[in-house]
């Protein structure tokens, strides 16, 4: 039996859409001699949909979408398998089952539901799913398969040291004698995320001895992105085919051909480095929010430091060149440099370059207020102030043009409170929020392994805020290279500041300075925009902390 692997961009509650790449994949799928077509978890309403799934108008649009998907494939040669959401059965309990429904001829041949329903970090499953019935194997031209969804397959005894879940769907399957495991999947990508999801499902290959094939979907739903990278393995666990990581693709599988062999793999299967992947993550997480949102322009304010240039050339990567306008603001403590380093950057990009200069407005402003600040001297207050105009211009120029502001704040700065509300922190989505500081860097000298996209003069120059005279990030923060692993141990590990300065060596008083600054900083990151999600502990709706609190360091 071949078998297609169809990893496609849906949209969340676009069923119009969704279907249509659904019916397009599956005929290509035909075409090219595949019996069945697999697509991703939830493809058909799109994934995750969150609160739409508490709507009873929205589950019966799912329940109608597979009888449309049923009639528009009934004459193919191709079965389908995808997911979706369906109402639950039973008056009570949650109103939803996250279901796999298998279609051939027109005719239903098997609902099955997922059974593992994470709640941690991004996933909120059993606020809206219902745990239901046991799974069952079912044959495809007296090929039994084994189906799974998702998380199912995440929870093998032989694999993790810590199991989150009491049962384990693969073994009850496996009893069942399947010939194939297949498990549909929108698993998010995080740096390192993909070897570890192959070798995981490598291991159920081996541990069973039957093939194991995963379709993931692929593409940006507001902070989350789907890298695809959808893969077939066979019953000793080594990879023998791979789709391409964040684009849309289609791989066919002959599980009895000697073509599907180890070592016959096509170029996609050749996996990027982690600084390469993160880049096209974002590039993809941009892409997706901007169009799925209705835009097809952003602005992006240009400072001359290395934030806002990447930030820029991911837009340009994202968007076309055509599609970005970068805005330089200069205040009175604007380097001349840094008005030329940010054209030179546009000039690079091809993107279009504005300069407003804001001294005047700057001067405006503090002489209204003087009345009210008189004995007082100038603080962040002042500073403030600056990038407060300069967000108020951003979003002038967004309302006029129609083009989205993206900010450039990253994870350093918004970890220890490093940025200013309705200031630098205005906009739409926060592109490189879930970069530290030397993440940063890393990609943009990755971005200038064959020519100068960034200005050389943007990664030589100190970083800082332009905000009062000289000033530079280390002035109020420690250096990066002892902040960045600071804020990974205690952000995304949740480890103490003493087994932190134990570890790395830094003293327990700049730790825990700068645990207190990311303590009280959660009312900032809380009104901050969206951000894109690329490590496995971002900010946003992963990572939930009260504001109102008194925490002990």
């Amino acid at each position: 039996m071949k078998i297609a692997l169809a990893q496609i961009n849906p949209t969340v509650g676009d069923f119009t859409g969704n279907l249509e790449k659904i019916v397009a994949a599956s005929r290509r799928a035909a075409d090219l001699g595949a019996r069945l077509t697999v697509f991703s978890e939830l493809v058909i309403c799109g994934y995750p949909p969150a609160d739409f799934l508490e709507k009873p108008s929205f589950l019966a649009r799912c329940r109608t979408a597979v009888d449309e998907l049923a009639a528009a494939t009934a004459e193919m040669s191709t079965a389908v398998l995808a997911g979706v959401a369906l109402p639950a059965e039973g008056e009570t309990g949650k109103r939803a089952v996250n279901a796999a429904v298998l279609l051939d001829g027109g005719r239903l041949l098997l609902e099955q539901h997922k059974r593992l329903l994470p709640f941690y970090d991004v996933f909120d499953e059993q606020r809206y799913f219902a745990n239901t019935r046991p799974q069952q194997v079912v044959e495809l031209d007296g090929v039994r398969l084994a189906i799974t969804i998702c998380e199912d397959a995440w929870n093998d005894k032989g694999f993790w040291p810590r199991r989150l879940y009491t049962i384990d769907p693969v073994e009850e399957l496996m009893r069942q004698r399947p010939e194939v495991h297949i498990n549909l999947s929108s698993s998010p990508f995080w740096h390192s995320k993909r070897p570890i999801r192959r070798e995981m499902l490598a291991a159920i290959a081996r541990r069973h001895g039957v093939p194991v094939l995963m379709c993931n979907q692929v593409g940006g739903n507001d902070s989350l992105i789907f890298d695809g990278s959808s893969l077939a393995l066979n019953g000793s666990g080594e990879l023998i085919a791979q789709a391409a990581s964040f684009e849309e693709d289609l791989v066919v599988v002959d599980l009895g051909s000697p073509a599907s062999a180890p070592g016959n793999l096509p170029a996609a299967a050749a996996e990027e480095n982690d600084t390469a992947a993160a880049y096209h993550a974002l590039v993809l997480g941009t892409r997706d929010y901007v169009r799925k949102c209705g835009f097809r322009k952003v602005l992006v304010g240009l400072s001359g430091g290395i934030d806002s240039a990447l930030v820029a050339a991911i837009a340009k990567d994202a968007l076309g060149a055509e599609n970005v306008m970068g805005v330089g603001m200069p205040s009175p403590y604007s380097s001349a440099g840094s008005i030329d380093d940010s054209r030179q950057l546009a000039a690079n990009l091809g993107i279009r370059f504005e300069l407003i200069g804001i001294s005047g407005l700057f001067e405006e402003f503090t002489r209204t207020l003087e009345p009210l600040f008189a004995g007082m001297k100038p603080d962040t207050t002042e500073e403030n102030l600056q990038s407060r105009i300069r967000g108020s211009l951003l979003m002038a120029l967004s309302n006029k043009h129609g083009a989205l502001v993206l900010t450039t704040g990253n994870k350093s700065e918004m970890a220890v409170g490093y940025c200013t509300l309705y200031g630098d922190m205005v906009g739409a989505l926060a592109v490189i929020g879930d970069l530290v500081k030397t993440r940063v860097y890393a990609i943009c000298r990755w971005l200038n392994r064959d020519c100068e996209v960034i200005p050389r003069a943007i990664l030589e120059k100190p970083p800082s805020a332009e905000l009062r005279p000289d000033q530079k990030d280390t002035d109020s923060l420690p250096p990066y290279e002892i902040l960045d692993p600071i804020l990974e141990a205690y952000v995304e590990r949740y480890e103490t500041p003493e087994c932190i300065a134990k570890a790395y060596g830094f003293p327990l008083e700049i730790v825990e300075q700068v645990v207190r600054l990311v303590e009280r900083s959660e009312y900032k990151r809380q009104q901050a925009a969206p951000i894109l999600k690329v490590t496995a502990k971002s900010f946003g709706m992963g990572r939930r902390f009260p504001i109102a609190v008194k925490v002990q360091v």
